[in-house]
């Protein structure tokens, strides 16, 4: 069943302040404007709680406005106001969503945002260098981060795969600071 999403009356949005990518626009859907949505949310429908959504284009930013969207089988799809074609859809497809960070609530004491810890510099709890988080996965079980060796690393490791396990392997998480201390072997 189609849910109408709630944009329309509202001022236009000029662009997001501080952008993070939620989802990307698939395929086109049909012969009437309807395209795939892959969603980054915990659980993929929750892409809809977050608005207004953005592209860009050109190295523009554009405001998509949603007219409604519906499950189909495992997909999710979307109908973009204006967008009344496949041809239209197509020019769409591959580009990022973007929300302003403003958009996401707040976290309890202890939960981080995959986006804060990216760019973080990783030591051991003795202090060695395992050099900076440049992604993070997700693996089922836990977390992943994904940590780029520094340069002149003793053990000439170029990247490490350290479990984002809060009190085993993750002791100090320092956003301000943009410092994790990990208990990690570091020939590992």
């Amino acid at each position: 069943m189609p849910a109408k999403a709630a944009i329309s009356g509202q001022v236009k949005p000029n662009f997001p302040k501080n952008p993070i990518v939620m989802g990307k626009l698939g395929s086109a859907y049909g012969l009437r404007g309807w395209l795939r949505v892959f969603s980054s949310t915990e659980k993929a429908a929750g892409i809809f709680d977050y608005q207004p959504w953005f592209i860009q284009r050109a190295a523009q930013w554009q405001h998509v406005a949603l007219e409604e969207w519906k499950h189909h089988g495992q997909d999710l799809l979307i109908k973009v106001k204006a967008v009344d074609d496949r041809e239209a859809a197509s020019r769409l497809t591959s580009l990022e969503i973007f929300v302003d960070v403003t958009q996401l609530p707040p976290l309890e004491t202890g939960d981080y945002y995959w986006k804060d810890l990216i760019g973080c510099q990783v030591t051991t709890t003795c202090g060695y260098q395992l050099g900076k988080v440049v992604a993070m996965m997700e693996t089922g079980a836990n977390d992943v981060m994904v940590v780029q060796a520094n340069l002149n690393d003793a053990f000439g490791i170029r990247q490490r795969l350290l479990p984002f396990l809060d009190g085993q392997v993750i002791k100090k998480v320092s956003l301000v600071a943009q410092h994790i201390e990990a208990e990690w072997d570091p020939g590992f």
